[in-house]
């Protein structure tokens, strides 16, 4: 089939690079504008395009599909499906109607759980133990298109979003493949989405990922590895911002909320269960350190507690 490929992040260059060494021909990538960056927040190209013009694809990368200009370069293209991974904007019924096939859509969640833009945090911030991938046919609504190929994986008790995530796009790759092929064969059967256990997931901003002490230990754990790497869980001490790294759970009950103990090799910090032992800490302006170094280089109070 002729593929015109969908994506923007990192996550979505493994579904690139399957489709373009399989069976199918993609024929152009169409991904988001430039955006600022960096530092100096110049405009930097997406990963996906960076990729493409490696791979010495066509990229279009228009502001918004609702342009009809826009969409006249993906229609003489005549592609017979999208494929889209991460691409990051919806799209209005003009484009969802070009492709003969339609649009499939790899999402990183067992749908209808999880229809949004940050599946992979929110499973983990849950305490989901398991998730999974799932392809389904685009169709106007938030992720709630038919569903195509679906597979599950297990949430690692220590694994961040960010770990999780790459993982799961290498497999999901080939589950994108895998759903094409059978598109191509007739084999494709699709079902609808159930109408109960719908749950969204919304970006995850950065005032979403502050810790509360007052949780259980658990939840503070999650809280922390769902925003790893971004947006980046924190706390503050006194008037500065802290950003952590993914903790430990202790069996440790004696701290309130918050209270922090730092010893020789450990810093231990309160929640509203049992104290959890810190990992990497990065104070406001500063590199990553490990907790003990952070806690001798702050010189630590006794009764001190993040807020």
């Amino acid at each position: 089939m002729r593929l015109v490929f969908a994506g923007t992040p990192e996550v979505a260059l493994p579904s690139l690079e399957a489709l373009t060494a399989s069976r199918h021909e993609v024929v152009a990538v169409l991904t988001r504008p430039p955006a600022p960056a960096g530092r100096g927040r110049a405009p930097r190209p997406s990963a996906v395009h960076v990729r493409a013009d490696e791979m010495g694809l066509p990229v279009f990368t228009p502001s918004s599909l609702r342009d009809p200009d826009a969409l006249a370069p993906l229609a003489d293209l005549a592609p017979d499906c999208c494929p889209v991974v991460a691409y990051g904007a919806l799209l209005p019924p003009a484009a969802l109607a070009i492709p003969a096939h339609g649009w499939i859509n790899l999402h990183f969640s067992l749908l209808p759980r999880w229809r949004g833009a940050a599946p992979v945090q929110h499973a983990i911030r849950a305490g989901d133990t398991e998730t999974g991938s799932t392809t389904f046919r685009i169709d106007e609504g938030l992720d709630t298109g038919p569903i195509l190929f679906q597979e599950t994986t297990r949430i690692g008790d220590r694994e961040t979003s960010g770990e999780l995530l790459e993982r799961m796009a290498g497999s999901g790759a080939a589950l994108l493949v895998a759903t094409l092929d059978a598109l191509e064969d007739g084999t494709l059967v699709a079902r609808p989405q159930a109408d109960k256990g719908i749950t969204l997931a919304p970006r995850i901003e950065v005032d979403d990922a502050r810790i509360d002490w007052l949780q259980p230990a658990a939840h503070v754990d999650g809280l922390i590895r769902a925003s790893t790497p971004a947006p980046g869980a924190w706390t503050m001490r006194a008037d500065s911002r802290v950003r952590l790294a993914p903790v430990e759970v202790t069996d440790t009950t004696d701290l309130a909320p918050g209270e922090i103990r730092a010893g020789k090799r450990e810093v231990l910090v309160g929640t509203g269960s049992t104290a959890v032992r810190l990992g990497e800490v990065i104070a406001q302006g500063k590199r990553a350190m490990s907790a003990a170094d952070w806690a001798r280089g702050v010189r630590l109070q006794p009764g001190e507690a993040f807020a």
